[in-house]
């Protein structure tokens, strides 16, 4: 079974006893300041394992940040809160930035993948020596180009049509530019 619905279950079961027990908690005055910090502070470790964009963090820091300003009847130092909300957003405000930094890349497959891409020409064809064959993205292919082709030349791709990829010399300037 998952561990991660065990952990649900144990915190709903510690913010049963929290509400339950009111009357008979000593050292936390109030049992619902607690039970927003423990969920804040679960709500954190659990942003760091799920990638979901900081959403569940955020609820955590304002869970957390909550339960601390209830609890400033107790006898817990504001400063101590005020540092563990500020480390807490810090930490959220890092996993955001690394996450969004991995998002953009470039597209390493399809058409857009192939479009640029520079290989060297592996066999050429003996009747046309304007079309030939590369290995490229561990495929072979046909190509053709508007100039002759050499065995080992490099080309760039500048364009398919069907299983035949249009192809220029690498040291010639790409199409568009």
């Amino acid at each position: 079974m998952n561990t991660r619905w065990y952990a649900v279950a144990l915190l709903m079961i510690m913010s049963g006893a929290a509400f339950a027990a009111d009357n008979v908690v000593l050292l936390v005055p109030s049992p619902i300041g607690l039970w927003l910090v423990l969920f804040g502070i679960s709500f954190l470790v659990v942003e760091v394992t799920v990638p979901n964009y900081g959403v569940i963090g955020l609820g955590g820091i304002v869970m957390f940040v909550i339960g601390a300003v209830i609890m400033t009847n107790a006898d817990v130092p504001v400063p101590l809160m005020i540092g563990l909300g500020l480390i807490s957003a810090l930490l959220l405000i890092f996993l955001l930035i690394r996450a969004l930094t991995t998002r953009p890349r470039r597209v390493v497959s399809g058409d857009a993948g192939l479009l640029g891409s520079i290989t060297p020409i592996t066999g050429l064809q003996a009747d046309n020596a304007c079309n030939g064959w590369v290995h490229l993205q561990g495929e072979n292919w046909q190509v053709s180009s508007a100039t002759p082709l050499q065995p080992g030349q490099t080309v760039r791709v500048t364009g398919r049509k069907g299983l035949l990829l249009q192809v220029a010399a690498a040291d010639a300037a790409p199409v568009g530019e």
